[in-house]
Formats: C-alpha cells, sequence, structure tokens
C-alpha cells in the first residue's frame, strides 16, 4: 500500500523525521514521452539522511539567522528546501517542525543513489522546486511503502561535511540504512 505522507509526519523535530525517513520513497514525476500522459513516477527508496535543527545548530544554513537562500527553513513543515552547492550542486531538503523555527532533513541517498548531489541529478531536481510544498502539486512526494526498519539496521554518524563548528562537528545526526557488511544500500529496489 502506498501512502503520501502529509505535512503533519514532518511537523515533527527534525532528529526524529530524519530517522522514519529511511525506508519511505521519494517519488518524482518526469517527463516521458513514450507514455500517457507523458510523464512517469520515479521511486527510490531513502536510504541516508541528515538533520539540521534550529538557530542554535552551527551546522545548518539557518544558524545566522533568515537569508533570502534559508528562507524555505523558516516555512511549514514538508516545504522543499532546494540549494546550491559548490558551484555546481543542488541539494533536497525537506522542512520539519513548527513554521519560523529553521530545522529541515537533507534527503542524502537514496535507492542505489549514493550522494545527495547524485540524486537530485537523477531525479531532475533543482531550483524551481524550492518553496513548493511536497505533494502531486510539486512533482515531488514521499510515500510510506509498508517498509518496516529496524533500529539495529540505522547507523548514526556526524554529518558529513559539518567541520570546525565546536560541539555541532560531531553531533551524530546522519542516519544510514546498513546492511549486514555496513554497506549503505537499498534493500526493496
Amino acid at each position: 500500500m502506498k501512502t503520501i505522507l502529509k505535512p503533519d509526519f514532518f511537523d515533527r523535530p527534525a532528529l526524529v523525521v530524519a530517522r522514519d525517513l529511511l525506508g519511505k520513497y521519494l517519488v518524482r514525476e518526469l517527463p516521458d514521452p513514450s507514455t500517457k500522459p507523458g510523464i512517469k513516477a520515479v521511486a527510490f527508496m531513502i536510504t541516508e539522511t541528515e538533520a539540521y535543527f534550529g538557530f542554535k545548530d552551527q551546522g545548518s544554513h539557518a544558524h545566522r539567522g533568515k537569508t533570502p537562500r534559508n528562507t524555505p527553513m523558516f516555512g511549514e513543515a514538508g516545504t522543499i528546501y532546494v540549494y546550491f552547492t559548490y558551484g555546481m550542486h543542488w541539494m533536497l531538503n525537506v522542512v520539519c517542525g513548527k513554521k519560523d523555527f529553521p530545522a529541515a532533513v537533507l534527503i542524502r541517498s537514496a535507492g542505489g543513489v549514493v550522494g545527495p548531489a547524485r540524486l537530485t541529478k537523477a531525479l531532475s531536481i533543482e531550483k524551481s522546486l524550492n518553496s513548493k510544498k511536497l505533494g502531486k502539486a510539486s512533482g515531488v512526494w514521499i510515500e510510506d511503502r509498508g517498509v518496516k526498519i529496524s533500529p539495529k539496521k540505522i547507523k548514526k554518524t556526524p554529518r558529513i561535511g559539518i567541520s570546525n563548528r565546536g560541539v555541532w562537528t560531531n553531533k551524530r545526526w546522519r542516519f544510514v540504512l546498513e546492511n549486514k557488511t555496513g554497506e549503505n544500500r537499498n534493500p526493496h529496489p
């Protein structure tokens, strides 16, 4: 059974949402002239996330306050926050918690696509989705397909690329779905 996650799923602390997104499916509608009505839905199971939470989190874009770049982080739960990094990559985040409190989850890997930049490229996710709501109207949503993830299969590590941020550097706010050998994988292709 496929159930599209509603905003109330995301209206919780980012650390809880980041963990609970493992095993859910990121779905993207893409053009496909070979089908009627000319689009197809591609779904990848989410296998890696990172949480960013509040003004004090020095790993977060919001730790210095609201800017034109991070404004979507202050939006309603379920808002898409897409930003450009390193002058070449888009990153997909989902806003969590209460409006005006900056918190989001970065989707780092899904399906067999490892790495947030590769994921956005594979799913044609870019700036035009920034500030939109997850759902059919935006063409990007997240589904619960009944996959249950044992807490034993979730590895918690420090976030990637967060250095020289004091205590925030070592926060174990990255969640990775592992197999028995410790590799990131998609158990349900």
